[in-house]
């Protein structure tokens, strides 16, 4: 009796649980309602399936109990009872499948009016590519991957020129138009989910795979990847914003095609000198870093990474949350360097000046340190150096006291808060692993050891 208690208490709280649980559906932003009438029929044949079996369960529990003077009958077979089950069965299953046969035959079959966006994957990071005046993609292969061609495309094919790259995880597309997304890798298995669409569909390495739908409702949704694809999985995040159709045509016209990024000028080292008399009364005039300034180290730090920094600031993405003092600080220093062309003098001008080690001024348990840099390793490097192709830069060798305060406004949410500020976003995630003060301090204690093996680092990446 007991047991058959547990089996009905079992069906009624699970039945309660979902009426009144909070966790449902995000509202449908895309023309898949489909999807969601599949996915209810799915839930009623397995629901029902669920309710029905246990209460027979504790039916049979208690009405054929042990009891005195009753013996069980044997019934090796019962025909007409597999019948039923045989029947009943086959109902359910086909009830769940044809409604997804329906639904996977329209998803095959794309409008041909749609626009065509190709979504590139990587650890652990999003990028995207719109074809040009054309219409037409230029051809890519892995191969030709580099870090002024992250995505690979074909430099000598007339149709690529024009294609529209969009180096960072944030995608737009027009409202009320059918949008077809091609799907490709360039390490290992992904998947692109944005819930409220509906559709979702895995970026295998090899293969180009894709998804469309049609926006129905204008708005920023965050975007994941659904597959396990390493230990930053999790940090994985981007964005589909749906735009009115001007505003996305708009968009879009903003944007860098191929030929330009291909075709920038260097930073004019020079000019930049002039240009960095600002930035030199706080870093100081070598880059070397002043902490009476709390302004860090620039000398040596990767010139990809010194002007996305700047960028963020520029456009309100750092330096802009209440507690972040001395982000608030740079942000109009920032923006002294009105375009792109200076910034790119600046990060030019440091680049000439000398990489003289930082002072260590952060101790900590150099042993416990080394264990919590290996998840760091997986971007960062182990020796530090940085990786421009997972967007990390470089550690070793530069402020310690700057990297422990820096680690503590992402542990605490002020680094990395803008819903536009996708590396800051993830820097949040993997800095929550660090779980005190104490933590934080032993990690940068070790960075400061790689700072010896530095020069020997930086030989063997420069080929020396």
């Amino acid at each position: 009796m007991p047991f058959a208690v547990v089996l009905i208490l079992l069906v009624f709280g699970s039945i309660l649980f979902h009426i009144l649980s909070p966790w449902t559906f995000t509202p449908l932003a895309s023309n898949w309602s489909k999807v969601d009438f599949t996915v209810d029929v799915t839930l009623w044949v397995t629901a029902g399936v669920f309710v029905s079996v246990n209460l027979f369960m504790a039916y049979c529990v208690i009405r054929f109990r042990t009891r005195k003077g009753v013996t069980a009958k044997y019934e090796p077979e019962n025909k007409k009872l597999e019948y039923w089950l045989t029947g009943i069965t086959a109902v359910g299953v086909a009830a769940m499948l044809t409604p997804g046969l329906f639904v996977w035959a329209q998803f095959v079959d794309v409008p041909e009016e749609a626009h065509v966006v190709e979504v590139v994957g990587q650890q652990w990071h999003w990028t995207f590519r719109y074809p040009g005046a054309d219409g037409k993609f230029g051809e890519v292969d892995n191969e030709r991957i580099t870090a002024g061609n992250p995505l690979g495309i074909d430099p000598d094919d007339p149709n690529g020129k024009d294609d529209i790259v969009v180096l960072n995880p944030e995608a737009h597309i027009p409202l009320g138009k059918p949008v077809k997304f091609l799907l490709r890798s360039k390490d290992v298995l992904h998947d692109f989910a944005v819930a409220q669409f509906r559709v979702k569909m895995d970026l295998v390495p090899g293969m180009d795979t894709y998804l469309w739908l049609t926006p129905t409702i204008a708005g920023r949704y965050e975007l994941l990847c659904e597959e396990l694809c390493g230990i930053a999985h999790h940090t994985m995040r981007g964005a589909v914003v749906v735009d009115e159709v001007a505003d996305f045509d708009s968009w879009l016209a903003n944007q860098q095609t191929f030929d330009e990024s291909q075709n920038q000028l260097a930073g004019n080292a020079t000019v930049g000198a002039a240009q960095y008399a600002v930035c030199a009364a706080c870093h100081g005039q070598q880059g070397e870093g002043v902490l009476a300034m709390n302004a860090p180290k620039l000398a040596g730090q990767s010139p990809w990474y010194l002007k996305r920094q700047i960028l963020a600031y520029k456009n309100g993405l750092r330096g802009v949350h209440a507690d972040d003092t001395f982000g608030r600080q740079m942000a109009p220093m920032a923006a002294t360097l009105v375009d792109e062309a200076a910034i790119n003098n600046v990060v030019a001008h440091i680049q000439t000046l000398p990489d003289n080690a930082s002072q260590a001024t952060v101790q900590g348990d150099v042993a416990r340190g080394e264990k919590l840099a290996r998840v760091c390793a997986y971007c960062h490097g182990k020796d530090g150096m940085g990786n421009q192709s997972v967007n990390a830069p470089r550690y070793a060798g530069m402020t310690d006291w700057y990297l422990a305060r820096q680690l503590q406004n992402f542990k605490g949410g002020i680094r990395g808060a803008h819903p536009e500020d996708y590396y800051g976003m993830q820097m949040g995630f993997m800095g929550r692993i660090l779980e005190d003060d104490d933590a934080i301090n032993d990690l940068v204690a070790y960075i400061n050891t790689l700072d010896a093996e530095r020069p020997a680092a930086m030989a063997a990446r420069n080929g020396e």
